[in-house]
């Protein structure tokens, strides 16, 4: 039997990806739950974030943002990141992590992310206790050692990615099926 359940109503698990913003001279990073594909053609993805957040303003200034993948090896930094303010000092620093130049975007990118998905804000939607910043994909930077040369897509088992649920990290990896397997003729 079903019963209501109002803690934690969201949509679980998500990625837990590392946001890295650039804006006068300043760069920060910023632990995104709440980030997802939007659109394939033009390819889009958004992220949610508390207008009260020192990242906010980074993005909002600048209109980019890059989203990196974080791995099982990059949880304790992305938890750490999560818990701090980049008003208070430099995460890259704090963190441990190396921020790498951006391809197609003013702001760095995180050189242990085995993907890097580098955007351009094409809208900000006020949504109460966070602002949806649109992003327009102008480049991903991914790992060799986490594409499948046989087939040019991400190696999941790889690249060792993490999601976050209810409070907690997890890792990903375990392979189900390939989509339309359910309908496939044997």
């Amino acid at each position: 039997m079903k019963q209501t359940w109002r803690a934690g109503t969201m949509l679980n698990p998500v990625p837990a990806v590392l946001v890295s913003c650039a804006a006068g001279g300043r760069s920060n990073l910023l632990t995104v739950a709440w980030a997802g594909t939007i659109c394939s053609d033009p390819a889009m993805l958004s992220i949610s974030v508390r207008p009260e957040r020192f990242s906010h303003a980074l993005i909002k200034d600048s209109m980019e943002f890059t989203v990196n993948l974080t791995t099982a090896a990059m949880a304790r930094a992305t938890d750490w990141c999560g818990v701090r303010s980049g008003r208070d000092g430099d995460k890259w620093h704090g963190s441990g992590l190396t921020p790498a130049p951006g391809v197609g975007v003013s702001c760095p990118c995180v050189d242990e992310s085995p993907v890097c998905i580098e955007c351009r804000v094409r809208q900000i939607v006020p949504l109460g206790t966070h602002d949806m910043f649109l992003g327009e994909v102008v480049d991903v930077l991914a790992d060799d050692r986490c594409i499948d040369p046989a087939t040019g897509k991400l190696d999941l088992a790889a690249a060792g990615l993490i999601t976050y649920c209810h409070g907690a990290y997890y890792a990903l990896g375990e392979y189900l099926g390939h989509f339309g397997f359910s309908v496939r003729k044997k």
